[in-house]
């Protein structure tokens, strides 16, 4: 006899019983199952401590962080064009902020500075989560 068949007859032999709302496909495995609370040392463990436990571990890991000026879409033609002293004008105008990038998301813009011999970037605002994709 096939679940639903059994389903029925249970319901002709007790028509006062409330439905099940329960696919009927779907065994109810958790009646009578008692509910505990996990104990998790380790997860614990890692929390707790001098800085939040073991996330001390990352904040001394480098990250490659990216700056991006500008981008430009030149044809394979101008490309073999170009040579030593050539110029490939980008999307940007002088002063417009500064994209910046870790692990390929944006995070942050900027505006390009000069520190010493070295170019740099000065972070002008942190993004949101929903302001990436902007």
């Amino acid at each position: 006899m096939s679940q639903t068949e059994e389903q029925t007859v249970a319901e002709e032999q007790n028509p006062d019983a409330p439905e099940s709302e329960a696919d009927p496909q779907v065994p109810d495995s958790g009646a009578g199952a008692e509910v505990q609370e996990a104990e998790l040392p380790e997860a614990r463990d890692a929390c707790q401590g001098p800085g939040g436990g073991q996330i001390d571990i990352l904040l001394d890991s480098p990250m490659s962080v990216s700056a991006c000026l500008g981008s430009a879409r030149p044809a394979v033609r101008e490309l073999l064009d170009m040579g030593p002293g050539s110029v490939l004008k980008l999307d940007r105008k002088v002063g417009e902020p500064i994209d910046l990038y870790l692990r390929g998301v944006r995070f942050a813009t900027g505006h390009l500075v000069v520190v010493g011999d070295h170019l740099g970037v000065r972070i002008k605002e942190i993004l949101q989560a929903n302001q990436e994709e902007e």
